[in-house]
């Protein structure tokens, strides 16, 4: 399991060409993902995230250390213009989170394969987002950063600083590695940028959107 810390970015003209100055273009490829979640947003209202890309499944949580904690010193506004969270990817601990959260209504006790989808509708899990989208993916000389460019199909397009940590490793060096790098894109401004989920629940389902504002998770 590892932590992702990632700042979003807006990608004008300027920032784009600066980053193919100075960065490699690792590879551009399209992918479609699907988000699930209970009629109720019992995971999105406690900022997990389910996913489905390429017929691999994902679960995004919460670190587990408060914003506060984390924002604590020189690294304070680095850090509060950046998201993080623990990334699962083993099949049988996502269904064990998802189920400690929905446990009243869940009525599977087996683990299937990445294949057999049933314990979707056995967990009352249903699609409430699915977009497609282009993504360009850049390095640059700093060890471990990863730049990429996304258009999503509903008209959106973001930029993404991201460092991968392993469980319990050094954030605050990530926020670091991210830092520069926003000043090597010449990155200004002190607000946290809209990814695409925010603007997609914006547009089509606001409903969700609202209630997920409301209980500070976007």
């Amino acid at each position: 399991m590892s932590v992702e810390v990632e700042r979003k970015f807006v990608c004008n003209a300027d920032t784009v060409k600066t980053l193919e100055e100075i960065g490699v273009c690792v590879g551009q490829r399209q992918f479609c993902d699907q988000y699930y979640d209970t009629p109720k947003f019992d995971l999105t209202l406690r900022d997990m995230w389910l996913r489905k890309r390429k017929g691999c499944w994902e679960l995004k949580c919460p670190t587990g250390v408060s914003r506060t904690e984390e924002t604590s010193g020189e690294l304070s506004k680095a850090a509060a213009l950046c998201s993080r969270y623990k990334e699962i990817t083993n099949m049988p601990e996502i269904q064990l989170r998802v189920k400690e959260v929905i446990k009243d209504i869940c009525e599977t006790e087996t683990v299937p394969s990445q294949e057999d989808e049933s314990w979707l509708s056995k967990m009352n899990l249903v699609c409430f987002a699915e977009f497609t989208t282009e993504r360009r993916s850049f390095t640059l000389e700093e060890e471990g950063v990863q730049i990429d460019l996304d258009q999503a199909d509903f008209g959106y397009h973001v930029g993404e600083i991201e460092v991968l940590v392993p469980e319990g490793g050094d954030v605050q060096s990530a926020f670091g590695k991210i830092e520069r790098m926003a000043a090597k894109l010449g990155l200004m401004g002190d607000q946290r940028i809209e990814g695409k989920m925010d603007v997609y629940l914006k547009r089509h389902h606001p409903e969700h959107y609202a209630k997920l504002l409301s209980e500070h998770i976007l």
